[in-house]
Protein backbone atom coordinates (compact mmCIF):
# COMPACT_ATOMS: atom_id res chain seq x y z
CA UNK A 1 0.00 0.00 0.00
CA UNK A 2 1.62 3.26 -1.08
CA UNK A 3 -1.06 5.90 -0.58
CA UNK A 4 -4.30 6.66 1.29
CA UNK A 5 -6.58 9.61 0.58
CA UNK A 6 -9.34 10.67 2.98
CA UNK A 7 -12.16 12.86 1.65
CA UNK A 8 -14.67 13.64 4.37
CA UNK A 9 -15.86 10.22 5.60
CA UNK A 10 -14.68 8.50 2.41
CA UNK A 11 -11.35 6.68 2.05
CA UNK A 12 -9.45 5.67 -1.09
CA UNK A 13 -6.48 3.29 -1.12
CA UNK A 14 -3.86 2.97 -3.85
CA UNK A 15 -2.87 -0.69 -3.86
CA UNK A 16 -3.95 -4.32 -4.32
CA UNK A 17 -7.38 -5.15 -2.92
CA UNK A 18 -6.24 -8.63 -1.83
CA UNK A 19 -3.78 -7.01 0.55
CA UNK A 20 -5.97 -4.10 1.69
CA UNK A 21 -9.43 -5.66 2.11
CA UNK A 22 -8.46 -8.03 4.96
CA UNK A 23 -7.18 -5.04 6.96
CA UNK A 24 -10.48 -3.14 6.79
CA UNK A 25 -12.74 -5.45 8.76
CA UNK A 26 -16.27 -6.28 7.62
CA UNK A 27 -17.94 -3.70 5.37
CA UNK A 28 -21.66 -3.52 4.61
CA UNK A 29 -21.45 -4.07 0.86
CA UNK A 30 -18.96 -4.66 -1.93
CA UNK A 31 -20.13 -3.24 -5.26
CA UNK A 32 -17.52 -3.60 -7.98
CA UNK A 33 -16.71 -4.08 -11.65
CA UNK A 34 -13.54 -6.20 -11.88
CA UNK A 35 -11.76 -6.85 -15.20
CA UNK A 36 -13.50 -9.64 -17.08
CA UNK A 37 -10.51 -10.96 -19.04
CA UNK A 38 -11.95 -9.89 -22.41
CA UNK A 39 -9.17 -7.42 -23.32
CA UNK A 40 -11.67 -4.65 -24.01
CA UNK A 41 -8.98 -1.95 -24.02
CA UNK A 42 -7.57 -3.48 -27.22
CA UNK A 43 -10.92 -3.36 -29.05
CA UNK A 44 -10.81 -0.98 -32.08
CA UNK A 45 -13.76 0.95 -30.64
CA UNK A 46 -11.60 1.79 -27.62
CA UNK A 47 -8.56 3.04 -29.52
CA UNK A 48 -8.94 6.57 -28.13
CA UNK A 49 -7.87 5.03 -24.81
CA UNK A 50 -4.36 3.79 -24.34
CA UNK A 51 -3.91 0.08 -25.00
CA UNK A 52 -3.34 -1.85 -21.82
CA UNK A 53 -3.16 -5.46 -20.75
CA UNK A 54 -4.73 -5.01 -17.31
CA UNK A 55 -8.03 -6.43 -18.52
CA UNK A 56 -6.57 -9.32 -20.53
CA UNK A 57 -6.81 -11.71 -17.58
CA UNK A 58 -9.40 -12.23 -14.89
CA UNK A 59 -8.67 -11.69 -11.19
CA UNK A 60 -7.33 -14.72 -9.30
CA UNK A 61 -10.13 -17.05 -8.16
CA UNK A 62 -9.29 -16.49 -4.53
CA UNK A 63 -10.08 -12.79 -4.79
CA UNK A 64 -13.81 -13.54 -4.83
CA UNK A 65 -13.47 -15.45 -1.58
CA UNK A 66 -11.84 -12.30 -0.19
CA UNK A 67 -14.65 -10.08 -1.50
CA UNK A 68 -17.36 -12.28 -0.03
CA UNK A 69 -15.56 -12.63 3.30
CA UNK A 70 -15.10 -8.86 3.53
CA UNK A 71 -18.77 -7.89 3.14
CA UNK A 72 -22.33 -8.84 3.99
CA UNK A 73 -23.66 -8.03 0.52
CA UNK A 74 -22.04 -8.16 -2.91
CA UNK A 75 -22.89 -6.86 -6.38
CA UNK A 76 -20.24 -7.94 -8.91
CA UNK A 77 -20.55 -6.71 -12.49
CA UNK A 78 -19.38 -9.27 -15.00
CA UNK A 79 -20.26 -11.99 -12.50
CA UNK A 80 -21.28 -14.24 -15.39
CA UNK A 81 -17.56 -14.55 -16.27
CA UNK A 82 -16.55 -15.84 -12.85
CA UNK A 83 -17.04 -18.96 -10.74
CA UNK A 84 -19.53 -17.66 -8.20
CA UNK A 85 -22.34 -19.46 -6.33
CA UNK A 86 -25.81 -19.68 -7.90
CA UNK A 87 -27.80 -16.48 -7.48
CA UNK A 88 -31.54 -15.89 -7.22
CA UNK A 89 -31.36 -12.89 -9.51
CA UNK A 90 -28.93 -10.96 -11.69
CA UNK A 91 -28.87 -7.25 -12.45
CA UNK A 92 -28.84 -6.58 -16.20
CA UNK A 93 -27.92 -3.38 -18.01
CA UNK A 94 -29.67 -3.25 -21.39
CA UNK A 95 -27.49 -0.92 -23.48
CA UNK A 96 -30.15 -0.53 -26.15
CA UNK A 97 -27.75 -1.47 -28.95
CA UNK A 98 -28.88 -3.07 -32.24
CA UNK A 99 -28.40 -6.81 -32.72
CA UNK A 100 -25.53 -6.29 -35.18
CA UNK A 101 -23.63 -4.19 -32.63
CA UNK A 102 -20.05 -5.48 -32.37
CA UNK A 103 -19.84 -5.22 -28.58
CA UNK A 104 -22.06 -6.65 -25.85
CA UNK A 105 -25.71 -5.54 -25.99
CA UNK A 106 -26.02 -5.90 -22.23
CA UNK A 107 -23.95 -6.48 -19.10
CA UNK A 108 -24.79 -8.57 -16.03
CA UNK A 109 -24.05 -8.28 -12.34
CA UNK A 110 -24.06 -11.21 -9.91
CA UNK A 111 -25.49 -10.45 -6.47
CA UNK A 112 -26.20 -12.33 -3.26
CA UNK A 113 -29.19 -10.05 -2.63
CA UNK A 114 -32.29 -12.22 -2.68
CA UNK A 115 -34.29 -10.51 -5.38
CA UNK A 116 -35.79 -11.38 -8.75
CA UNK A 117 -33.68 -10.38 -11.75
CA UNK A 118 -33.66 -6.63 -12.39
CA UNK A 119 -33.28 -4.77 -15.69
CA UNK A 120 -31.92 -1.25 -16.15
CA UNK A 121 -33.74 0.02 -19.21
CA UNK A 122 -32.44 3.54 -19.42
CA UNK A 123 -30.02 3.66 -22.36
CA UNK A 124 -27.11 5.88 -21.38
CA UNK A 125 -25.61 6.03 -24.85
CA UNK A 126 -22.95 8.71 -24.49
CA UNK A 127 -21.08 10.07 -21.49
CA UNK A 128 -17.57 11.30 -20.80
CA UNK A 129 -15.23 8.46 -19.84
CA UNK A 130 -11.99 8.55 -17.87
CA UNK A 131 -11.61 4.75 -17.96
CA UNK A 132 -12.06 2.28 -20.85
CA UNK A 133 -14.77 0.26 -19.05
CA UNK A 134 -16.34 3.08 -17.04
CA UNK A 135 -20.06 2.71 -16.32
CA UNK A 136 -22.54 5.61 -16.13
CA UNK A 137 -23.31 7.06 -12.71
CA UNK A 138 -27.04 6.57 -13.41
CA UNK A 139 -26.49 2.81 -13.66
CA UNK A 140 -24.65 2.64 -10.36
CA UNK A 141 -27.30 4.76 -8.61
CA UNK A 142 -29.92 2.30 -9.84
CA UNK A 143 -27.79 -0.63 -8.74
CA UNK A 144 -27.13 0.70 -5.24
CA UNK A 145 -30.81 1.35 -4.52
CA UNK A 146 -31.37 -2.43 -4.27
CA UNK A 147 -28.98 -2.79 -1.34
CA UNK A 148 -30.68 -3.34 2.03
CA UNK A 149 -31.72 -0.01 3.58
CA UNK A 150 -29.31 -0.33 6.52
CA UNK A 151 -26.23 -0.44 4.26
CA UNK A 152 -24.21 2.64 5.20
CA UNK A 153 -20.78 1.73 3.76
CA UNK A 154 -20.06 0.68 0.18
CA UNK A 155 -16.65 -0.64 -0.87
CA UNK A 156 -15.35 -0.96 -4.44
CA UNK A 157 -12.10 -2.99 -4.52
CA UNK A 158 -11.68 -2.31 -8.27
CA UNK A 159 -12.57 1.37 -8.08
CA UNK A 160 -11.22 2.43 -11.48
CA UNK A 161 -12.21 6.05 -12.04
CA UNK A 162 -14.54 6.04 -9.02
CA UNK A 163 -18.04 5.80 -10.51
CA UNK A 164 -19.37 3.51 -7.76
CA UNK A 165 -17.99 5.96 -5.24
CA UNK A 166 -19.67 8.95 -6.89
CA UNK A 167 -23.03 7.14 -6.74
CA UNK A 168 -22.47 6.09 -3.12
CA UNK A 169 -21.56 9.63 -2.08
CA UNK A 170 -24.62 11.06 -3.85
CA UNK A 171 -26.80 8.62 -1.89
CA UNK A 172 -25.25 9.66 1.41
CA UNK A 173 -23.30 6.45 1.95
CA UNK A 174 -19.72 6.15 3.15
CA UNK A 175 -17.37 4.95 0.40
CA UNK A 176 -14.17 2.92 0.52
CA UNK A 177 -12.34 2.56 -2.80
CA UNK A 178 -9.27 0.54 -3.74
CA UNK A 179 -7.44 1.00 -7.05
CA UNK A 180 -3.96 -0.18 -8.02
CA UNK A 181 -3.39 2.02 -11.10
CA UNK A 182 -2.11 5.48 -9.98
CA UNK A 183 -3.65 7.27 -12.98
CA UNK A 184 -7.17 6.03 -12.24
CA UNK A 185 -6.68 6.38 -8.49
CA UNK A 186 -6.00 10.11 -8.99
CA UNK A 187 -9.08 10.46 -11.20
CA UNK A 188 -11.22 8.64 -8.64
CA UNK A 189 -9.99 10.93 -5.87
CA UNK A 190 -10.91 14.02 -7.89
CA UNK A 191 -14.36 12.68 -8.74
CA UNK A 192 -15.12 11.62 -5.15
CA UNK A 193 -13.98 15.01 -3.88
CA UNK A 194 -16.24 16.78 -6.39
CA UNK A 195 -19.20 14.55 -5.45
CA UNK A 196 -18.52 15.15 -1.76
CA UNK A 197 -18.87 18.91 -2.30
CA UNK A 198 -22.18 18.60 -4.16
CA UNK A 199 -25.60 18.37 -2.45
CA UNK A 200 -26.59 14.75 -1.82
CA UNK A 201 -29.64 13.10 -3.30
CA UNK A 202 -30.42 12.02 0.27
CA UNK A 203 -28.98 12.92 3.63
CA UNK A 204 -26.71 10.55 5.55
CA UNK A 205 -28.29 7.12 5.58
CA UNK A 206 -30.80 6.86 8.41
CA UNK A 207 -33.25 4.03 7.87
CA UNK A 208 -34.74 3.29 4.47
CA UNK A 209 -33.98 5.82 1.68
CA UNK A 210 -36.58 6.78 -0.85
CA UNK A 211 -36.24 4.95 -4.18
CA UNK A 212 -34.31 6.59 -7.00
CA UNK A 213 -36.54 6.97 -10.07
CA UNK A 214 -34.24 6.31 -13.01
CA UNK A 215 -36.69 4.76 -15.45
Amino acid sequence: MSRIETIGEHTLYLGDCREILPTLGKVDAVVTDPPYGINIAANPVRQKHEKQTWDATTPPKDVFDVLRAASLWQIIWGGNYFELPPAQGFFVWDKGQPENFSLSMCEQAWTNIKTPAKLFRRHVVSFDKDHPTQKPVELMLWCLKYLPPDVATVCDPYAGSGTTGVAAVQLGKRFIGIEREPKYFDIACRRIEAAHKEPRLFGHVQGKPKPVNLF
